[in-house]
């Protein structure tokens, strides 16, 4: 499972990376209508990140797992704001 956790890292986009000072970031199951919509490459790759996380949070990271069923939620119409969201 390490080798599958370092290769959703390196997956990771550079503009997604930061430290979070707490376990579950207050904004992370807040919403904001206002903020524009990814364009369809961000989406896929949006997409694509939250089903690994998914696997990961199923099968060794259980501690992640309702911050990754809320992102789950955002993967049909994911803004800008979703995708600079850390679990």
């Amino acid at each position: 499972m390490f080798g599958y956790i370092d290769f959703f890292l390196a997956e990771s986009q550079s503009d997604m990376n930061g430290i979070s000072k707490t376990r579950v970031v207050s904004r992370l199951f807040n919403l904001n209508n206002d903020v524009a919509k990814l364009d369809e490459e961000k989406a896929q790759l949006f997409h694509d990140l939250v089903a690994k996380l998914l696997y990961i949070s199923r099968r060794s990271r259980q501690n992640i797992q309702s911050a990754v069923a809320f992102l789950c939620t955002r993967v049909q119409q994911p803004d800008v704001d979703d995708y600079k969201k850390r679990v």
